[in-house]
């Protein structure tokens, strides 16, 4: 597909990565002649230098023939106006990152009257991911699917957890009532789709796919069930902090925000009343301190820089802390803080891409299965996604123990008719399942891409 997209930022950068490792044409637009000589030496992609809400430059970059216009700059309504233009120009998907919480609740509004197939809000995503991680203080990632039917999160095993050192096959009599599947492991820097004899070693991470409930139960058998949590303690007041306390203040939570900002102290004081904001610098242990951050719940590093969230966390996560979530947009960061004990690093660039790529895989395959959800994990190495299956999926009806799947791939849960089925050999897809896959370096599509002779690869 040809591809435009326009900002050479962080979230612009991190699609076209992306974008172009799936064999799409990309063409990057940008103001400045300095991201547009980084993002050419860095792939494979044409740069125009110009305003991508002019006409003349879209038409430069080729906006007759593309596919799909995305507006990634740091101006909601350069995007809004960049979008506009190209759909008048016959664009036939266009894409708008909003960040502005001004337009947060009239999205559909601006969609049709703009003519935008998609807007995104990379903070208001961000803040409902650390939502469900709040939620559910136990797990280091959590991925909702099939509308919070079926939840994929991920755990690190403990030297005392009864699945340290055993293999799949020998733990089925514990766990084959529990409505749930082992799905994916990473270790070493490697991602594998384990089989029944796949051994769990300590210090493994592990996908964890099931019902909400059946997951609750696992973690109960391992022994570290969570109270609910009370006091949240928020390092930094921006649109993140913004949109989460809005949710946490329906879940009941009582907040604690540190902002820097005088301003923003009184914006968001207003805006959220109940909440308590604190005007300080969050990054001074002595007012956390103070401020009791050691005897919180949990605490969230949302700062505009990634190495203060980074450190700042690592420090709540020594003073015992015990859940403690950090926003960084640097994939190297994050694996950092993993390895020092901060498991649940939150990217916004990363939960942007992934929607806009789940929008553009769908176009790919508007003939087939529909992609409903998509889903990066293992730092990007192994794909978690969900599907209709539809009169267009082949092999219906046929036990999946006679099907040839591709490897690397594995078929974690279906949902049908409202029920959550952990597949066994003798399971079939039928038509109207919602199918939730697990697969490692996938490219996949459609539901039909995960047989072995997809591509005519033999396996």
């Amino acid at each position: 597909m040809n591809i435009i997209i326009v900002g050479a930022g962080k979230v612009g950068m991190t699609l076209a990565e992306h974008l172009c490792a799936e064999q799409h044409s990309v063409t990057i637009v940008d103001v400045s002649a300095l991201p547009l000589d980084r993002a050419s030496n860095q792939i494979d992609v044409m740069c125009i230098k110009g305003n991508g809400a002019s006409r003349s430059v879209l038409l430069e970059a080729g906006a007759r023939d593309a596919d799909v216009v995305i507006a990634a700059t740091n101006s909601d309504e350069n995007n809004l106006l960049c979008c506009h233009c190209a759909h008048r120009l016959g664009v036939g998907c266009t894409v708008a990152r909003v960040r502005s919480t001004e337009y947060s609740g009239d999205l559909e509004n601006l969609k049709a009257d703009l003519g935008i197939d998609l807007l995104v809000n990379p903070e208001q995503a961000t803040a409902v991911e650390i939502s469900r991680l709040l939620r559910f203080p136990g797990a280091a990632n959590i991925d909702t699917f099939a509308r919070g039917q079926v939840e994929i999160i991920s755990f690190h095993v403990q030297q005392a957890d009864f699945v340290a050192g055993r293999s799949l096959a020998s733990l089925s009599s514990k766990l084959q009532n529990l409505p749930l599947l082992l799905c994916a492991v990473e270790r070493a820097g490697q991602v594998y789709i384990p089989d029944g004899s796949f051994v769990l070693e300590q210090g493994d991470k592990v996908y964890l796919a099931g019902t909400p409930a059946g997951i609750n139960q696992f973690f109960k058998l391992l022994g570290r069930h969570q109270h609910k949590l009370r006091t949240v303690f928020i390092l930094g007041g921006g649109r993140i902090s913004y949109y989460l306390l809005r949710i946490l203040e329906r879940f009941g939570m009582s907040c604690k925000v540190v902002e820097k900002s005088e301003n923003r102290c009184r914006e968001l004081a207003e805006q959220v009343p109940r909440c308590l904001v604190i005007h300080g610098d969050g990054t001074d242990p002595e007012l956390l301190m103070e401020e009791h951050m050691a005897a919180s719940d949990a605490f969230v590093a949302l700062t505009d820089r990634d190495e203060d969230n980074l450190i700042i966390s690592l420090y709540a996560h020594q003073c015992g802390v015990t859940k403690v979530i950090a926003k960084s947009n640097r994939q190297n960061y994050s694996a950092i803080a993993r390895s020092a004990g901060v498991e649940s690093v939150v990217s916004p660039k990363l939960t942007t891409a992934d929607q806009i790529l789940r929008l553009i895989r769908g176009m790919q395959n508007s003939k087939g299965t529909v992609m409903t959800a998509l889903y990066r994990i293992a730092d990007g190495q192994a794909e978690a996604m969900e599907f209709q299956a539809n009169h267009t999926t082949r092999n219906l009806g046929i036990p999946l123990r006679d099907l040839r799947l591709r490897r690397g791939i594995l078929i974690a849960v279906i949902v049908r008719g409202g029920k959550v089925i952990i597949p066994e050999g003798s399971t079939c897809l039928q038509k109207g399942d919602t199918v939730i896959l697990v697969a490692r370096n996938s490219g996949i599509l459609d539901l039909n891409d995960i047989y072995a002779d997809a591509f005519g690869a033999g396996g």
